[in-house]
């Protein structure tokens, strides 16, 4: 299942899904960061899991939190990353400690 606003109703993800759910108007705000809307897009299709791509809700431990009290999974890193990769001083830290900085 994928998800889409107004502007991208003729992208390429929607037409090579199987199923596709508009989730709101062109602005993000409205649409791709708006967790209701995506809560409400998978009941009404019974995804059973999230893949959030790339920026938007994927670096948001609040999104995940939400899918999980919807029993629904979040495909992507646990919140205790996502909130660490978050914050740049205890990302500068855990790299250092990792030695990849």
């Amino acid at each position: 299942v994928a998800i889409y606003s107004d502007a991208d109703a003729s992208a390429l993800h929607v037409s090579e899904a199987d199923e596709a759910v508009c989730v709101g108007p062109s602005p993000s705000s409205l649409s791709y960061l708006n967790m209701d809307r995506i809560i409400e897009a998978c009941k009404a299709t019974g995804a059973q899991a999230v893949h959030p791509g790339y920026g938007f809700l994927s670096e948001n431990h609040l999104f995940a939190d939400r899918l999980a009290a919807e029993g629904i999974k979040f495909i992507g890193p646990g919140n205790e990353a996502i909130t660490a990769m978050g914050d740049k001083i205890t990302s500068k830290k855990i790299a250092t400690e990792a030695k990849v900085n």
